[in-house]
Order: C-alpha cells, then structure tokens, then sequence
C-alpha cells in the first residue's frame, strides 16, 4: 500500500466508569480480573546463536553483544506491558528469538509509534520492531524484512448498536477512533472522508478521532466517546477478545499486507541476517509456537514469504 505504514501504530485493563471503562492496555487485567491471553505462559523453543549468520552482523553489533530495539508497547497481543511493566508479546518473543540466532541480546526500548522511525534515522535506535507495514515508500528510508500479514478490521460496541456494515465505505458520520500516524488514520482522510463527501453523506469527524496509543483508542469505544475503531487486524481481534463481551469486530479483514521489522540503510548483511533466522525459526516450528502462543497463527507466514524489501504498494 502506497501509504504510511499501518503502524506509523494492549491488553487492556477494562475498569467500571458508570458500568464501565477501559484503563490503560498496559496489563492483563479486564474488568479487575485476570484476562486470558491466547497461551501466554507457553514456552517456545529455546534458540541458539547460527554461526552462519553471526558472520553477518555488522562487526560493531557483533562486538557489543546486544541489540537496541524499539517497540511501541501499547499494541496488544503484538507488542504491550504486562502487570510488572515489562514490555512482552509477540513481537516481543520472536524479536528475542531473531536475535538469539545472531548472537545478540534484545534491549526492548519503549517508544512512541511515531517516533521510532526518526529514532532509527537519527541511530538512537539499532532496529525497529512495531507493527510497522512495509511498503515501497518506507522502503526508501529503511530495509523491510517481512515477517506477518495483517490486515485492518474494525469493531463496534457489542450489539453493534449503531448498526455498521463492517465496510469501511459505510461510516460517514460515525464517531471513528485510530491512531495517529496509521494506515488507518491515512484511510480515513484520504480515501473515506473524500468518498463520503462524494456521495453527498457526512465525513468521520475530524477525520477520526486520534489518539498517540492504540490503549486509548480502545478505551474511548468502550466509555462511548467513539462509535467505532479502525485498527490491524490483529490487534482489534486481541481487543475483542479481551473485552468480556463488550465489543465485537463487524466485517471482515481487509487491506492485508506484510510487516516488516526495520533496519537502517546501510548494510544489506544485517537485513539478510535477520531474514534467514527468521526463515530458521520457520523451518524449526519456534515460528508458529510463538504466533500460537498469542493467538495470531492466521497471519503466519511460509519460509518463502520471508523477503527483503518486497513491498506491494
């Protein structure tokens, strides 16, 4: 898709505002009780360094022994905080994996989405692994390798009270919430908002409602100061299913397209690093136990799928 990366964008904590509310996605706590995550506590294949590809990584990663990483823990089941503060998910799990395999250890830094890729660019960052969507733009700035599919999704109030279709063409007039600096966000100004006045209906106001975490954005649909959320499809099922029936996912996914963990421009060998450990963890099974373990094996990619810089759009 020719347009910012879907994650340009939480186990959430649903707490009673009147009857209900959402607190932050920043545990795994919903409604005061324990939430059940897809699998959380099982183990995956432990990993060990791959010669091969510890050849490959540049000689200044490769000498300090660790790896910074940013990621945007507000991203449930792909990247959160869990009850202690610790930054975990599925990202979280096959980033430590990846890096095993080239002999590394993972620093997850928290940051804000939006401000990862600067942080790369600006080298305060090695790596960046955030839900980010490759695409030919961010191509440009940075070396993609893929490593999920995902698509967007939307999803209401259980009931699904203000009757939506679950196409993205039919919410003029509706109270959308995203996150900013996502495809979703992109969607809504560029495409959905000039159809809406095309066909002579209301615009989403103020092109969605945008807030800096996807946590937030959840919350403001449950406390009903939003209609709508437009997010990956992997999150808004995650989000779904964390709700105890509070919200439900309308439609069908759309838009799929691959992630894409991101590397400075610079040396091609760290890119062809991390796509063959990938590609090792696929061959192995650590792959799929990790996207079972969170409830996201749909968007599992083939060994053949893991490419460098193959974006579609």
């Amino acid at each position: 898709m020719n347009r910012p990366p879907r994650r340009l964008t939480g186990t959430a904590a649903l707490a009673a505002a009147s009857s209900l509310a959402l607190a932050g996605c920043g545990s795994a706590k919903i409604g005061g009780t324990a939430g059940t995550l897809p699998n959380a506590s099982q183990s995956v294949k432990a990993q060990t360094a791959d010669p091969a590809l510890l050849a490959m990584v540049p000689a200044a990663l490769r000498s300090r022994g660790t790896v910074l990483v940013a990621t945007d823990p507000t991203y449930a089941p792909n990247s959160f905080k869990d009850a202690n503060g610790d930054i975990i998910g599925m990202e979280i799990d096959l980033g430590n994996a990846v890096f095993t395999r080239l002999g590394l250890e993972a620093q997850w830094q928290s940051a804000d989405f939006a401000a990862i890729i600067g942080g790369l660019d600006a080298k305060k960052y090695d790596l960046g692994l955030a839900s980010f969507t490759d695409t030919r733009e961010r191509e440009q700035q940075l070396d993609m390798v893929g490593y999920f599919n995902a698509g967007e999704a939307i999803a209401t109030l259980a009931g699904n009270p203000y009757k939506l279709t679950g196409n993205a063409a039919d919410l003029c007039g509706i109270r959308v919430a995203v996150q900013s600096n996502t495809v979703e966000a992109a969607e809504i100004a560029e495409t959905i908002n000039p159809a809406c006045v095309k066909a002579g209906k209301p615009e989403i106001p103020n092109n969605g409602d945008r807030f800096n975490a996807q946590t937030d954005v959840v919350s403001a649909l449950v406390a009903k100061r939003a209609q709508a959320m437009m997010a990956d499809s992997p999150v808004v099922d995650h989000a779904v299913r964390q709700s105890n029936g509070q919200l439900m996912k309308i439609g069908s996914d759309y838009n799929t397209a691959h992630y894409g963990i991101a590397i400075p421009k610079g040396d091609g060998r760290l890119a062809q690093a991390v796509q063959g450990a990938l590609k090792g963890l696929i061959d192995d099974g650590t792959y799929l136990q990790i996207l079972t373990k969170w409830g996201v094996q749909s968007g599992a990619l083939t060994s053949d799928q893991v490419l460098v810089n193959a974006a579609t759009g």
